[in-house]
């Protein structure tokens, strides 16, 4: 690991005990804080994380939460519902941005997100937890409110695989860890690269372009160390990350996905076939199924008109 690397795990790794309640809230004076969970038929999860957002950090003796707001990628079960009677704030993806049709991907979900959201920090948090925390919110907005130098801030927590504990996160180890350390080595200290628990400044999310699909996590993670440098990046342990875990084949699209969303940020010359085929038992034996990789990224919000009238507005 390099030098430098073992400096900022000793300055911007922390545990989220490091900063108590009353000490973040006191720091929080003007900036306003967003949460906001991207949601594709998540009704069996999603009301327990806004209620317990709300519950416990958007009180009148606890006000660290300004809004919540829960963006639906098109569910087909009970989500915006189950999330507006947990009392969020339900916005469908598709009314956002209508001019530029939507794609389906979380990372296009977030990039819409910015357009309606207020906060100074933006926090993202997926809609999938189990036994949620907001320990997991509290965690990564806090040294954005108590350190004017930190720009960005992971969550690191351990990934139980069902009963057997570190086993989770296998996409992380097999693929984005790997790629993280060969080319982005400043990068290798993030215990959770590829977690969907982060928040930022949004003077920082503006300026990111923001791939459409599951390599937005790697790619906001490498272009904010190129926009802000490794020192305004940081992590927090918040404890356990309880989730739903996808198929292997399902794995397996992602990886391809954070492979290109690295091959694009390598090198924007001649990039390789984005098409991934894999096998499928069926009744003639094994049958190819190819998918699309996503390949599409959003421009910085900042760029897009309506985002900069709606600023000044």
């Amino acid at each position: 690991m390099l030098e430098e690397v073992e400096r900022w795990l000793a300055r911007r790794s922390w545990s989220v005990s490091d900063r108590p309640l009353d000490r973040v809230l006191a720091a929080k004076r003007g900036t306003t804080v967003s949460v906001v969970l991207p949601a594709l038929n998540e009704e069996a999860t999603v009301g327990d994380i806004v209620s317990v957002i709300r519950r416990d950090l958007m009180t009148e003796s606890v006000p660290l939460v300004d809004e919540l707001v829960v963006i639906d990628s098109g569910s087909t079960d009970r989500t915006a519902e189950v999330a507006a009677a947990a009392g969020a704030r339900v916005v469908a993806r598709d009314a956002i941005l209508p001019r530029i049709p939507a794609v389906p991907g979380k990372g296009e979900v977030l990039w819409r997100s910015l357009m309606v959201t207020n906060g100074d920090v933006v926090c993202f948090v997926d809609a999938d937890l189990r036994d949620f925390s907001a320990d997991f919110v509290t965690g990564i907005v806090g040294p954005l409110l108590t350190d004017p130098d930190v720009d960005f801030v992971k969550a690191m927590y351990d990934r139980p695989f069902g009963d057997t504990p570190g086993q989770g996160g296998r996409v992380t180890e097999l693929v984005a860890r790997p790629l993280l350390n060969l080319h982005w080595p400043q990068l290798a200290g993030f215990v959770q690269p590829l977690g969907g628990e982060y928040a930022a400044r949004r003077s920082l999310l503006e300026r990111l372009p923001f791939p459409v699909g599951y390599g937005v996590e790697l790619g906001l993670l490498v272009d904010a160390l190129h926009t802000v440098g490794l020192d305004a990046l940081a992590q927090v342990d918040v404890g356990v990350r309880k989730h739903r875990h996808q198929d292997g084949q399902a794995l397996g699209r992602m990886a391809a996905a954070i492979y290109r969303t690295a091959q694009l940020r390598l090198s924007r010359g001649h990039l390789v076939r984005p098409r991934l085929t894999q096998f499928e038992r069926g009744e003639q034996g094994f049958e190819p199924r190819t998918y699309a990789v996503d390949t599409e990224e959003r421009p910085p919000i900042a760029e897009i008109a309506e985002y900069a009238r709606r600023r000044v507005a």
